[in-house]
């Protein structure tokens, strides 16, 4: 008979299917994106073109960021995270692996702080497993979002330092509303 603090228990997958194209610029220890695949949590994928229902595409140059008008696609096509390095795309300007008419829909996450310990405090350099938590949040699968963060250096920092952020985002049901919640936060026009 096994006990159940020796053993880990199968975790549940997320509601809203989560997919990953792996660009393999990262230490693999150190990938996040790597760990949700080992943990069941997430699929890989080679690329994006193809995929039916197209998934929600977490990209920082999208022009429209994610909302509440996003969940009936993201239920259906699930929501993809392009694990990468940030100084890499630094200097591309682009993600790695995504060509112009890829299929996806396109959104960037809305302004929120990395907890990670690399990039700790600074704004959108969220490492795969926060984006992707961020995404659920903000999609209203709020249990889903935390239970991803399980495990991971910096997981409950990111929620506490980000709550404000991720509730006022999550009651926006347009992309326009979500901008308005970020002028809000961060002032300008």
């Amino acid at each position: 008979m096994r006990s159940s603090e020796s053993t880990l228990s199968p975790s549940p997958r997320p509601a809203i299917p989560l997919l990953l194209l792996l660009a393999g610029e990262d230490h693999p220890k150190a990938c996040t994106g790597r760990r949700l695949i080992h943990r069941g949590l997430a699929r890989p994928v080679r690329r994006i073109a193809g995929l039916r229902p197209p998934p929600i595409v977490l990209d920082p140059h999208a022009s429209d960021p994610l909302s509440g008008a996003d969940r009936s696609a993201a239920r259906r096509g699930g929501v993809l995270a392009v694990d990468c390095s940030w100084n890499r795309i630094e200097s591309r300007g682009r993600l790695p692996g995504l060509p112009s008419d890829d299929g996806g829909i396109h959104r960037r996450l809305p302004i929120l702080v990395a907890g990670n310990p690399q990039h700790f405090g600074r704004i959108a350099e969220l490492n795969t497993v926060e984006a992707l938590s961020a995404a659920l949040y903000v999609l209203g699968q709020t249990s889903d979002a935390t239970h991803l963060l399980d495990g991971f250096r910096g997981g409950d920092g990111f929620l506490t330092i980000n709550r404000e952020r991720l509730d006022l985002y999550a009651s926006r049901r347009t992309a326009e509303a979500v901008r308005v919640a970020e002028r809000e936060l961060y002032g300008g026009t």
